[in-house]
C-alpha cells in the first residue's frame, strides 16, 4: 500500500535525504519519495503504519520534520487500523455489555448493581480463560509491566487465577463486599504498571488477554482496568 502525507520542516536537498533514510528504517516501509517543494512524503508499505509511528521515525513530537495525514482516507486508514488491533477486546466488551445488559433487565428498568456484577463476572472469567491457554507466557509478559510481577515472578501465575476466582464469585454473588475490595485493590496495583509503560511510551505487548493476541499497551489498556476500578468502587458504595 502506498500513501501520500502531509511533511513540513523540509527546506533543502540534506533535508530531503535526512527524512527518506529515516523513514527507510522502519521495517515495514519499502520505498519513500519525499519533496521539500510540495512539503510532502509518498511511503510505500507492507502494511499500514500510524502516524505516531512515522513521526517517532522522524525525531518524535519536537521535531522539526512534522507529517500528517493529507487526505481524508488516511484518517480513515488510521481508525480502521486502531479498531483492526484492538478488535479482540471490542468484541469481547461488547459481547460482555449485551449479556450484561439482558441479564440485569428487571421489567422495565436495568438493575445497575446486576449489571455491574454480570459484567464484571464475564470480563474476569473472559480475559482469565485467554490467560490460561498459555499460563507461562502470559506470566513472563505479564513480569515486564507488572509492579508486583517484576519484584515477584509467581504473581504472573497467581494473578491469572485470582482472576478467574474473581469472575466465579461475582457470577455466583459471593461475599460482594469482600470480592469488591480485592478487585479495587487488585486492578489499582495493575494499573499502576500500564500507567507507568504509557506514559514512559515502552513498546510492551499487553498480557491482558495472554500471549493469544499481539496486543500493545496503550491507553486502551488502561481504560480497561479503570472500568474494573470504577465498578468495583460503585458496588461498594451502592451496598
Amino acid at each position: 500500500m502506498t500513501h501520500t502525507y502531509q511533511l513540513t520542516g523540509m527546506t533543502c536537498g540534506g533535508c530531503e535525504n535526512k527524512v527518506k533514510n529515516n523513514l527507510l528504517i522502519l521495517p515495514e516501509v519499502t520505498a519513500v519519495e519525499v519533496s521539500k517543494d510540495t512539503q510532502s512524503a509518498t511511503i510505500s508499505m507492507d502494511k499500514h503504519i500510524g502516524l505516531d509511528t512515522l513521526q517517532q521515525a522522524l525525531g518524535g513530537k519536537d521535531s522539526k520534520y512534522q507529517i500528517s495525514a493529507e487526505s481524508h482516507s488516511e484518517i480513515l486508514e488510521e481508525t480502521r487500523s486502531w479498531a483492526e488491533t484492538y478488535k479482540p477486546i471490542l468484541l469481547i466488551f461488547g459481547y460482555v455489555s449485551v449479556l450484561a445488559l439482558l441479564l440485569s433487565w428487571d421489567g422495565n428498568t436495568i438493575s445497575l448493581m446486576a449489571f455491574m456484577r454480570t459484567f464484571m463476572a464475564g470480563f474476569f472469567l473472559t480475559f482469565s480463560f485467554f490467560k490460561m491457554l498459555n499460563l507461562k507466557a502470559f506470566a513472563e509478559s505479564y513480569a515486564m509491566y507488572d509492579i508486583v510481577a517484576k519484584k515477584f515472578s509467581a504473581w504472573g501465575y497467581i494473578y491469572a487465577f485470582v482472576e478467574l476466582g474473581l469472575g466465579l464469585s461475582f457470577a455466583l454473588n459471593l461475599s460482594p463486599t469482600v470480592v469488591n475490595w480485592v478487585t479495587l485493590i487488585v486492578m489499582t496495583i495493575s494499573i499502576l504498571g500500564v500507567l507507568e509503560s504509557v506514559i514512559n511510551k515502552k513498546k510492551i505487548q499487553c498480557a491482558c488477554l495472554g500471549a493469544v493476541f499481539n496486543l500493545p499497551m496503550s491507553t486502551v489498556t488502561i481504560v480497561e482496568d479503570a472500568i474494573m476500578i470504577l465498578m468495583s468502587a460503585g458496588m461498594l458504595l451502592l451496598m
